[in-house]
């Protein structure tokens, strides 16, 4: 596709046009009943980009958000305001079937329970087939086999005949997670939503799914949105990280600059929880054993001031917006300091 090429959804694409972009992307839910009601912020304002053929992390804890994004980007949810951009088009305006579906498939997810993601009643050619019939009517019977065939070695799954026509319970949970990207993969992505999706694996199986996400990056052309609370898992296989907490992007920049010289508090906390042989010697936040807000009816006001051993009385009345403080590196904090250079 040229600089110039228009997409399935009608799209004039363009090299410099992000592949996806979110603009104050916020999502809000009701708790409560009656007079009770109150509101649940889960994500607020949120900006970001994905580009082409790049692996993006985001990172933070339970409760943070990560996954409520992903279902907004997926159209699972709707949000409460703010905007998605699927190569420059606003997906709000996707009304027609064909349309949903066409960015359906361009952006599927993979999600984080290998075991519950397929049917046991079905073997497992039967989700593939499905993706395939439903994505890409234009097949026939057998170009859809061969097709199935493909995606399934393509995951490092092989011989693919023989997996296809395995059920659910006689695969591994690495096999079977890897059928989800398989899954996937079937509708031709081009960003692939991947929340979590080694989290339930054994450790020595989950380094073979992430050089499998740096893999089908390279050979496939496919970006993801690498969605964790592992930052050692973030650091090995993304371009870009973004760490979120209560609701909040708070610091976002290339991996290695946020893991070097981390901006944000938070940022500091995560890292001193991870047993990385390369991660800064001293953190800052040690000991810590508070847990994220509930964010409901937040006031202003940084939300990891009250874990924080550095906030200042501006941390308690204004919400810190992300500004630069080094090589596209940016961070939400009132006291981090800008790089000297």
């Amino acid at each position: 596709m040229t600089s110039t090429d228009v997409t399935e959804t009608g799209v004039t694409e363009s090299a410099a046009t992000p592949l996806l972009e979110a603009r104050e992307l916020t999502r809000h839910f009701r708790v409560g009943r009656g007079f009770g009601r109150q509101m649940l912020h889960a994500v607020d304002e949120v900006n970001f980009t994905i580009g082409r053929q790049e692996i993006v992390a985001l990172a933070g804890e339970s409760g943070s958000g990560k996954s409520t994004i992903a279902r907004l980007l997926a159209g699972v949810y709707k949000p409460t305001s703010g905007e998605i951009l699927y190569q420059g088009r606003s997906t709000s305006t996707y009304r027609s079937r064909k349309d949903q579906l066409a960015y359906r498939g361009d952006v599927p997810m993979v999600f984080q329970d290998p075991f519950s993601s397929l049917n046991p009643a079905f073997r497992v050619s039967h989700g593939v087939l499905r993706s395939l019939k439903l994505h890409r009517p234009e097949l026939s019977r057998a170009e859809r086999f061969e097709e199935a065939e493909r995606v399934i070695e393509a995951v490092g799954l092989s011989p693919a005949g023989d997996i296809m026509n395995r059920y659910p319970y006689e695969l591994s949970g690495g096999q079977r997670q890897r059928i989800g990207f398989a899954q996937a993969l079937a509708h031709k992505p081009k960003l692939i939503l991947a929340d979590e999706p080694v989290s339930m694996l054994d450790v020595s199986i989950r380094i073979g799914l992430l050089n499998l996400m740096a893999e089908l990056r390279e050979t496939q052309g496919v970006s993801f949105l690498y969605i964790t609370h592992d930052i050692a898992s973030a650091r090995y296989v993304a371009d870009r990280l973004m760490i979120m907490y209560a609701g909040h992007v708070v610091e976002t920049g290339p991996t290695e600059s946020v893991l070097q010289n981390p901006k944000h508090p938070y940022t500091d906390l995560l890292l001193g929880a991870v047993p990385d042989p390369r991660a800064p010697l001293s953190t800052g936040i040690e000991g810590d054993t508070g847990e994220p807000p509930k964010v409901i009816d937040p006031t202003p006001g940084c939300r990891f001031r009250w874990r924080c051993p550095l906030a200042i009385d501006r941390c308690h009345s204004e919400t810190p917006l992300l500004r630069v403080l080094g090589k596209n590196h940016e961070a939400a904090c009132h006291v981090a300091e800008p790089d000297a250079n």
